[in-house]
C-alpha cells in the first residue's frame, strides 16, 4: 500500500491500534472476493468497506417498530386538583385509575399547581394520555423510593419499580411538569441507591417542557421511540439511561455530583437493536467529573451535536464499562459541540468526531420516525 493511503485510512480510523488490526482483518476478509493485484485498489475497497460498516453502525432502518399512528383530538379533559372542590380528582393516580381498562382516545388530563406526593403508573391499556401541568416550577410530582427500599412482598424495589412515575402504555405526552425522587443524592460507591424520577417503558411518547430531578438513576429512557424538547435532566451517576430510541432537543443536561459521575448508560445490546440516544442543541452543566457515557450495552450508541459542554467533561470522554471489548462494538460520537468540555482532543480513540454525513441520521426527528408521529403535536 501506498504511505499516503495509508496515513488517510490512519486519521479515519480512530480505533486503539488492537482495534484497527482487527477491524483492518476483518474488512480485508469482507472485500478479500473484490481485491485486485493492485496496491491501490485494495485502499479503495478497505476505505469502502470501512464506510459501509459506519453507515451501518449509524443506520436507522426501524424496521422493529410499527408505523406510529398517534391521536391528538382529545376525546375526554379532566382534572386534577389538590382541592376537591375545584377539579375532578384530588390525585394523578385517581384520575388515571378512572380511564377505561383499554383506552383507544386521546385524554387530556389536566393538573392544576401543587405539589403531589405520589406515586403514579399508567398501565400498557392505557394508551393516548396526555399530562399538561401549569408549569414545571409549580406541577410537581414527587417520591422517594430507591433500589434498595423494601417493597410489599418483603424484596427490595430495584431500579425498575424505584420510579415515581411510570410509564407502560404508548402514545403518552407531558407538557410542563416536574417529575422528582425526592432520595438524598448517595455517597461515592454506595450499593442499591438507584431512584428513578421517571420510567418510560413504551413506544411514542413525548416530554415537552418538564424536568426530571433525581440523582442516580434520575431517568430510565428504558425502551421506545421517545421525544424530550426543552426539558432539564438533573442527576449524578447515570441519569439518563436505558436502551430506548430517543432524540433529546434543547436540553439542559445538570451534574450535581462531586466526584465521578456518567450523563449516559445507553444499553443497546448488539448491532440488530434500532436504539440510541441523541442530544442536539442541549447544554451540559454542573459538578464534578463527568463522562459523557458508560457503555451499559455491548452496542451502547449515543451522540451529542450542537451541544454546550461545560468543562465538567473529563477529557476522555467515555467510560467502556470496564469492558475493552466494548471498545470494538459501541458508537459513540460527537458533532459540532463547543464549550470548554467539548474538545476532543482527549477523548477516547474508540468514540468518533463525526462528519456532517455520519451525523445526519441522529440529528432530525426521522431519527425516532418522528414525522410520523409527531408532525401535528402542538408543541
Amino acid at each position: 500500500m501506498h504511505s499516503s493511503a495509508l496515513s488517510k485510512i490512519h486519521l479515519k480510523i480512530r480505533l486503539p491500534m488492537i482495534s484497527r488490526l482487527f477491524l483492518l482483518i476483518l474488512l480485508f476478509k469482507i472485500a478479500s472476493s473484490s481485491f485486485s493485484r493492485n496496491g491501490s485498489n485494495r485502499v479503495v475497497v478497505i476505505e469502502e468497506a470501512y464506510l459501509n460498516w459506519i453507515k451501518q453502525m449509524g443506520s436507522l432502518t426501524h424496521s422493529l417498530f410499527k408505523k406510529g399512528e398517534n391521536k391528538l383530538k382529545p376525546c375526554l379533559t379532566i382534572t386534577v386538583n389538590k382541592d376537591p372542590r375545584s377539579g375532578d380528582f384530588v390525585t394523578i393516580q385517581k384520575a388515571i385509575d378512572s380511564l377505561p381498562e383499554v383506552n383507544l382516545c386521546r385524554v387530556v388530563i389536566s393538573i392544576h399547581a401543587g405539589t403531589y406526593r405520589e406515586k403514579v403508573e399508567i398501565p400498557a391499556t392505557k394508551a393516548y394520555v396526555s399530562l399538561e401541568g401549569e408549569g414545571s416550577d409549580k406541577t410537581i410530582i414527587e417520591w422517594d423510593d430507591t433500589a434498595d427500599r423494601l417493597g410489599l412482598n418483603g424484596r427490595p424495589l430495584g431500579t425498575f419499580a424505584s420510579a415515581t412515575f411510570a410509564v407502560n402504555s404508548p402514545y403518552f405526552i407531558a407538557k410542563n411538569i416536574t417529575f422528582k425522587n425526592k432520595a438524598p443524592l448517595p455517597p461515592s460507591g454506595a450499593l442499591g441507591k438507584q431512584a428513578v424520577a421517571l420510567r418510560i417503558s413504551a413506544d411514542t411518547a413525548a416530554l415537552v417542557g418538564c424536568k426530571f430531578i433525581g440523582a442516580q438513576d434520575t431517568l430510565y429512557d428504558h425502551i421506545g421511540r421517545h421525544y424530550f424538547r426543552e426539558c432539564y435532566i438533573e442527576g449524578s451517576v447515570d441519569f439518563i439511561f436505558g436502551n430506548g430510541l430517543s432524540l433529546y432537543e434543547g436540553c439542559h443536561l445538570h451534574a450535581i455530583t462531586n466526584s465521578y459521575g456518567a450523563l449516559t448508560a445507553q444499553k443497546r445490546e448488539s448491532m440488530l437493536e434500532e436504539t440510541g440516544f441523541s442530544f442536539v442543541n442541549c447544554k451540559v452543566t454542573g459538578s464534578g467529573a463527568l463522562y459523557l457515557g458508560r457503555a451499559w450495552g455491548t452496542f451502547s450508541r449515543v451522540v451529542f451535536a450542537y451541544t454546550y459542554m461545560d468543562k465538567i467533561i473529563t477529557p476522555r470522554g467515555w467510560y467502556n464499562w470496564g469492558d475493552k471489548k466494548r471498545e470494538l462494538t459501541v458508537f459513540y460520537g460527537q458533532y459540532e459541540c463547543s464549550g470548554p468540555g467539548s474538545d476532543f482532543g482527549g477523548r477516547v480513540p474508540w468514540s468518533r468526531e463525526l462528519t456532517q454525513q455520519e451525523a445526519k441520521p441522529f440529528i432530525s426527528l426521522s431519527f425516532i420516525d418522528g414525522y410520523e408521529w409527531l408532525s401535528n403535536l402542538k408543541l
